[in-house]
């Protein structure tokens, strides 16, 4: 059962971070009609975005170390983007109304932003 708490915490922390992005970020949009469509699309690409970190990030981490201590962890500003972006392209494929237009500023700077507020969302809320 705690292992559903988290998850459903990491879910609606990560999908709040999302909406926080879209209204704060320029060139990342979110096109609903009703708040029950943004909510729903939210969550969605929320899941995406769990998916694709956990699929892609450790190997992307492992292939990629020697550009991490390179420059310092530095490279995973652009890592972080390129997810972000992956997960656009995969709600728009979906049929989701959430678009990131470009890689800088608009998916580097909001990857960092649902970086941030996941962490402290969750640290704030205990979700481990």
């Amino acid at each position: 059962m705690d292992f559903l708490k988290g998850l459903l915490i990491r879910l609606v922390t990560t999908a709040f971070a999302f909406w926080l992005a879209t209204l704060f970020i320029p060139g990342i949009t979110l096109d609903s009609d009703s708040a029950v469509t943004a909510i729903t699309t939210l969550v969605l690409v929320a899941a995406i975005f769990g998916v694709v970190n956990a699929v892609l990030q450790p190997v992307i981490k492992t292939v990629g170390c020697g550009f991490y201590l390179l420059t310092l962890g530095l490279i995973a500003l652009v890592v972080n983007g390129l997810l972000f972006l992956l997960t656009s392209w995969i709600a728009g494929e979906a049929g989701l109304p959430f678009h990131v237009d470009e890689f800088w500023p608009s998916a580097v700077l909001g990857a960092l932003l649902v970086s941030v507020v996941t962490w402290v969302l969750g640290t704030i809320l205990d979700r481990d």
